[in-house]
């Protein structure tokens, strides 16, 4: 057998046919196919020789130009490639006049097309030779720049869906009425804009504001991240003041600057609570889309939190990498109960807004777990691990640690426009096990909420228990066995004692716990429980109070929370929280609290207003005082019915 000879073509090396065959092909692909490879062998060889004249040859303004045009070179070839095909006549002279009109035509098009492309690619070579070193960086610049920008519309988040927007009832002025109260009001307007200048014009873009140092401030609970708590917090108490002028900087700066793509670990409670309420009772007040768009990229950062063996989240989230960790002391690497309890109503409004059911479903999960587990005396502790679905410490509160959590149990049921049985009947059975347990009556007759730790009750109060005064009240209407007038009467007496708290220090500024033994009542013992750092718990139980009851008792005692907030807490630089408020010298912490802006001067407001601002029959206000619509239930129904 014979071993075909190889000889090159266009650098290639292919077979020859065998011994005594034609030298010709047969057929008219394989003609076609080898008249193609002899066309782009010489397209290429003029390709190259057209751009070493470009580069290599004289300047055109010293030297007679190298002019030449394509047809100069590409029709001689041609023209040697019809003289070889002459020679194939015979087999080509048995195709129809048909077809060999239709094989030329084709044969034209190709060089048509190939000249025109080879000539717009010369001339894109000579007008960019004649451009400068800048012109061309700038250029270059910018088809970088573009490429970017193409990327991230494809990597991007996807548009939102349209959703109705929630009717919204009493977004006004809220006019008091009557001089006197009206006065008040102003009086609390003005210590807002104090707070929020102080932090435009100190603080900016910072998570706080140190009044003192007049300086940026920030805790770890935000990371090392600047994200502006403080001007997404105090947003939509701008707005409800009227504060319009400073709203739209605040709204410019998130626009601008506020990005979550940041290598911070924050904490998934607090930036939920104020970040995601903050962006979202500010969307619904202004109906400003870039607050719906940037509660949406933070919510997702967050969903990595929930990736634990139970779905439990974890306390802290990294935003870059998506990694969860617990706190250091939280008990055998617990997650805390009014943690991963308060995140409800951000995330059902979420799935509300972007039809993605991962937000609800996470928040449901929380609760069926907790549902399926041993509650020791009814009670829910603070402590559950995510890793083993266990409890930590049997350590019951009401205060820290555990508050919120009973709280977005009933505001969940409020919020579905009180279809969520469910929700509330968990209310109700922790409520009744915090009666039988935790609430006891002072000698002195002061109603108290003590804490549960491992079967031992122990008689101390903290500020932020105070806020069960306004919820107690806030569910009154709906409790089983009429006992509606019962919570009303009980959250007035938590409100009498959060006051006595208050009134029995030399600021007229509560404690941050105060003890109910050894003959001491609603005052606090050790130094460490002596502070006030501009919390709002108090304030809030008065105004829920005040909704319910109209007792003027309770905006007597929130004005004396104003004058005293404002003697003593007032500096130039803003406000401050004092470490001791049984001194009549009190030394200060040097922190203005992003939640004064956004709570304790939002409630004195809205207690100084009429119930038409925000009324409760339509808003509900989430742990920070964000006030969110109810939702169209049959929209939110109609995507929670799809898990």
């Amino acid at each position: 057998m014979t071993t075909p000879a190889l000889l090159p073509l266009s650098g290639r090396r292919i077979p020859t046919l065998s011994p005594g065959a034609s030298s010709f092909p047969h057929h008219r692909a394989t003609l076609r196919l080898s008249e193609k490879f002899i066309l782009l062998l010489i397209l290429s060889a003029f390709i190259t020789l057209c751009f070493g004249a470009f580069f290599f040859l004289p300047d055109n303004s010293k030297h007679k130009r190298f002019d030449f045009g394509l047809e100069d070179v590409l029709i001689p070839h041609i023209e040697s490639e019809k003289e070889a095909r002459h020679s194939s006549r015979q087999v080509i002279h048995g195709m129809g006049a048909h077809d060999e009109h239709r094989h030329r035509e084709e044969e034209e098009s190709l060089r048509d097309k190939i000249r025109a492309d080879h000539e717009r690619a010369l001339q894109e070579a000579k007008e960019k030779l004649r451009k400068s070193k800048e012109e061309l960086k700038a250029e270059i610049q910018t088809e970088k720049t573009k490429v970017v920008e193409d990327l991230k519309k494809k990597d991007g988040p996807k548009p939102l869906p349209p959703v109705p927007m929630p009717k919204l009832v009493g977004v006004n002025d809220g006019d008091p009425g009557d001089p006197d109260t009206k006065e008040k009001r102003d009086k609390i307007r003005e210590m807002m804009k104090h707070a929020w200048d102080s932090y435009r014009q100190y603080g900016w873009g910072h998570n706080e504001l140190k009044p003192i140092a007049k300086k940026g401030h920030s805790t770890n609970i935000f990371g090392n991240s600047q994200m502006g708590a403080t001007i997404v917090d105090a947003l939509d108490t701008l707005y409800i003041m009227g504060l319009h002028d400073e709203f739209k900087d605040g709204q410019e700066w998130i626009k601008q600057n506020l990005d979550f793509s940041v290598n911070a670990e924050v904490s998934v409670f607090e930036v939920n609570i104020r970040f995601i309420g903050g962006l979202l009772a500010a969307y619904y007040l202004s109906g400003q889309e870039v607050f719906k768009v940037k509660a949406v990229q933070l919510a997702e950062k967050l969903l990595p939190a929930f990736n634990t063996p139970t779905g439990i989240p974890w306390a802290m989230v990294n935003l870059k990498s998506g990694v969860g960790r617990n706190w250091g002391w939280a008990s055998a690497g617990s997650s805390i109960l009014a943690e991963f309890g308060t995140l409800h109503m951000e995330f059902v409004h979420l799935t509300y807004l972007t039809g993605n059911p991962a937000y609800y479903q996470k928040v449901m999960h929380i609760r069926k777990l907790l549902a399926k587990m041993d509650r020791p005396n009814g009670l829910y502790p603070n402590y559950l691990n995510p890793r083993t679905g266990r409890w930590g410490q049997h350590h019951t509160s009401v205060g820290g640690l555990g508050d919120s959590f009973y709280e977005y149990l009933l505001k969940a049921w409020l919020m579905s426009d009180k279809t969520d049985t469910e929700a509330r009947k968990t209310y109700d059975d922790a409520i009744e096990a915090i009666e039988r347990h935790l609430i006891r009556k002072s000698n002195g007759g002061l109603t108290f909420i003590g804490e549960w730790k491992n079967g031992h009750l122990e008689r101390k109060m903290g500020h932020l228990t105070c806020f069960a005064g306004g919820m107690f009240a806030l569910g009154a209407d709906g409790s089983p066995d009429d006992k509606a007038g019962h919570y009303l009467q009980l959250g007035a007496e938590i409100a009498h004692t959060c006051h006595e708290s208050y009134d029995r220090t030399v600021l007229k500024l509560g404690p941050e716990a105060f003890k109910f033994d050894s003959g001491l009542e609603a005052v606090a013992v050790r130094q460490n429980e002596k502070y006030y750092i501009l919390r709002p718990e108090v304030i809030e139980t008065y105004w829920y109070m005040w909704r319910f009851t109209h007792d003027p008792k309770y905006r007597q005692w929130g004005w004396e929370a104003v004058q005293a907030i404002d003697k003593y807490c007032r500096v130039s630089g803003g406000f401050s929280g004092v470490k001791d408020v049984y001194s009549s010298n009190p030394t200060y912490d040097d922190v203005q609290q992003s939640f004064f802006l956004a709570e304790t001067l939002k409630y004195l407001y809205l207690l100084f207003s009429s119930d038409e601002l925000l009324p409760l029959e339509n808003w509900v206000f989430n742990t920070e005082a964000h006030p969110l619509p109810k939702p169209r239930v049959n929209k939110t129904q109609k995507t929670v019915q799809e898990f």
